[in-house]
């Protein structure tokens, strides 16, 4: 048995749409440095995550965990909002 089992894993991003009911999809910007030429390159990954409450809105920063398929796309769930953002 792996250790690993009870871990969660926690991601810290910012939402970019509360469009969909109980839905919320959350932007994690990452720097990646250049293989070859060294400069740092701002990526994002988008993630689908389920906010039972409606909590979320667009420009919060919010803490989001992994968790068993939902639906489809929706394999992520809303912690905690740690910062409200001002809106759109």
């Amino acid at each position: 048995m792996s250790s690993e089992r009870g871990k969660r894993r926690i991601v810290t991003g910012k939402v970019v749409s509360d469009a969909m009911d109980k839905t919320i999809t959350v932007r994690q910007d990452r720097l990646v440095k250049h293989p070859l030429y060294g400069k740092y390159i701002r990526r994002a990954t988008k993630y689908k995550a389920h906010d039972e409450q409606n909590k979320a809105q667009i420009g919060d920063t919010v803490e989001i965990t992994f968790c068993r398929p939902i639906s489809k796309t929706k394999t992520w769930r809303l912690v905690n909002v740690l910062k409200s953002g001002g809106g759109a």
